[in-house]
């Protein structure tokens, strides 16, 4: 018997890196899982989750004696958003667990962001996180449960040089959680926060890959009070689960996984 029996899981973001992790721990507790993901092509300088890799985790997620639909989603479309949300109550029956994980990065500073990747950070990083809770509300209103996870990070919880336009929707999430778990507390539905540093995913190195520059890693250890580079998404998933397995006392709060970060902030 898992803690997650006979719940649904929605996971945006969920073919690789973060949400596979999610996805996997959230079925190795019982839940059935819906996996969103595969946007549309952006102008990024790493390879967005393909449908392979949307397919690679419904696999693994059976493997493990669940269900896993796969869905083809671009948060930033909102209709989208909405289709996907219904498919999964009309297939699965409930919505119970909603992992708002979908998201992007672009660094450089400020004055060379053009408007295109501002679009693209804002619209993905924070209009998809409010298309998918307007979407999953009033669901869970009607149920009289949820739980709700927001993926937002480090770079918002502090400012960052050369991270700009994406730290304005990390802290923009906060804002945005903090202020839906406020109209929610009374219908069974708790909506928090998790703050990953950098994680180890495709954003950073490649799958299958071994290149990440020597310096590169140096930097990530100098930085981080506990000295390692990076954290990995199975380390993001148990706090995850903390949240989400919570009987319904921990609402708007931020947990932060930080490698010590958090002890140089107020």
């Amino acid at each position: 018997m898992g803690a997650l029996d006979g719940r649904v899981a929605f996971i945006t973001g969920g073919a690789r890196g973060q949400g596979r992790s999610h996805a996997l721990a959230l079925a190795a507790e019982g839940a059935n899982i819906v996996i969103a993901d595969v946007p549309r092509p952006m102008n990024l300088t790493y390879p967005l989750g393909t449908e392979d890799d949307l397919r690679r985790t419904a696999k693994r997620v059976e493997e493990l004696g669940g269900i896993c639909i796969p869905i083809a989603l671009d948060v930033r479309d909102a209709a989208a958003v909405d289709a996907a949300v219904a498919e999964t109550v009309n297939r699965l029956g409930s919505l119970d667990i909603v992992v708002v994980n979908a998201g992007i990065v672009s660094t450089g500073p400020l004055e060379e962001v053009t408007d295109e990747t501002w679009h693209q950070l804002v619209d993905t990083n924070l209009t998809g996180a409010f298309h998918t809770l307007r979407a999953a509300i009033p669901v869970m209103r009607r149920q009289r449960f949820g739980r709700i996870l927001v993926t937002s990070s480090m770079g918002g919880r502090m400012g960052i040089p050369e991270l700009a336009a994406y730290n304005a929707t990390k802290w923009g999430v906060i804002g945005l959680a903090k202020s839906v778990a406020l109209e929610v507390a009374k219908d069974g539905i708790t909506v928090n926060v998790i703050c990953p540093t950098t994680v180890q995913t495709p954003m950073v190195q490649p799958e299958g890959g071994d290149d990440v520059p020597d310096d590169l890693v140096r930097r990530m250890m100098k930085a981080n009070p506990i000295p390692q580079p990076w954290i990995s998404p199975q380390d993001v998933s148990r706090g995850l689960l903390y949240l989400v397995t919570d009987p319904g006392v921990i609402t708007g709060s931020v947990l932060e996984i930080g490698l010590g970060g958090s002890a140089r902030m107020h």
